[in-house]
């Protein structure tokens, strides 16, 4: 019994890990090689044929305005990578993650007009202006790569609200479609931005292994997590994310954060766990679920 309740925890916990670990190594290892626009292609492109090959879509039939949808929901999840990424070259991986949960966190809040939700909006908000240039003018991160992270945190919005509209399919058959979209988008600027470069074993043996770390093996993870977690439960554990990118960045990357940025990512990982856990019991989707990046 005890194994059976750990599990989905231990799922979502290692989904987060997965995650930060590929998307650390990618920047440690494919950003020389290939820029962040190249480091997408590969990342999404790869991800997408591991997918395409774990749940072979093709299997299921698939409506007109489901395709649309699908399409809509892809386009939207590749555009969300590229940005994320693009962000990646000026700012602190932590960072970026934690600017990128404001997407989310607006979304699970814009419908809302409980009086408890609108200390979890102050909290993200104040978080934000202690990391965000335009706001606070002691800030030292690069303009650019925040304007990189916000546009990540608004097509992460995007993401999810097209993810709930083919909520209705198969979880492996909406996310292997999507990221084969994805791909569409992605691989053409990747490509024309590195070149030949991406065609170098180096690059593609990092890339697969890049795209299961950080796509196939949490996105499988959350399946499991979410066949059995409440969404308050999974919605607080993904809330560890930006902490997750921070530490593992440090390690790996040694990004130093101050004791601002460590605060702000608090305020805002703290705002998601509340918005998490305050929300009306509904069923959370595996494509609007799904963690990007």
């Amino acid at each position: 019994m005890r194994r059976a309740s750990l599990l989905p925890l231990l799922s979502v916990l290692g989904s987060v890990i997965f995650l930060a670990l590929g998307t650390s190594w990618a920047k440690h290892t494919l950003f020389p090689l290939v820029g962040a626009a190249g480091t997408t292609a590969v990342r999404v492109g790869f991800s997408a044929l591991l997918l395409l090959l774990l749940w072979r879509p093709w299997r299921w039939p698939l409506r007109a305005r489901d395709a649309r949808r699908v399409a809509c929901y892809g386009v939207a999840l590749g555009a969300m990578n590229l940005c994320f990424y693009m962000a990646l070259r000026t700012i602190p991986f932590g960072v970026a993650v934690a600017i990128e949960f404001s997407g989310p966190l607006l979304v699970a809040l814009l419908g809302s007009r409980r009086p408890l939700d609108f200390v979890w909006v102050l909290l993200a908000i104040v978080g934000l202006g202690l990391l965000l240039p335009m706001v606070n003018n002691v800030s030292t991160l690069d303009p650019t790569g925040v304007t990189f992270a916000l546009a990540a945190a608004a097509l992460w919005a995007t993401y999810i609200v097209n993810g709930k509209r083919v909520g209705h399919l198969h979880a492996g058959h909406s996310v292997s479609l999507g990221l084969t979209v994805a791909a569409l988008v992605v691989v053409p600027i990747g490509a024309a931005q590195a070149g030949m470069a991406l065609l170098s074993p180096t690059v593609l043996l990092v890339g697969l292994g890049v795209a299961a770390l950080s796509s196939a093996i949490p996105m499988s993870l959350e399946m499991v997590a979410l066949k059995r977690l409440p969404k308050q439960a999974f919605g607080i554990m993904l809330s560890m994310e930006p902490a997750a990118a921070a530490l593992l960045a440090l390690l790996m990357l040694d990004e130093h954060l101050s004791a601002t940025q460590w605060l702000a990512i608090g305020m805002i990982m703290a705002a998601s766990m509340g918005s998490a856990f305050t929300a009306p019991r509904t069923p959370v989707s595996p494509a609007a679920a799904s963690l990007p990046g």
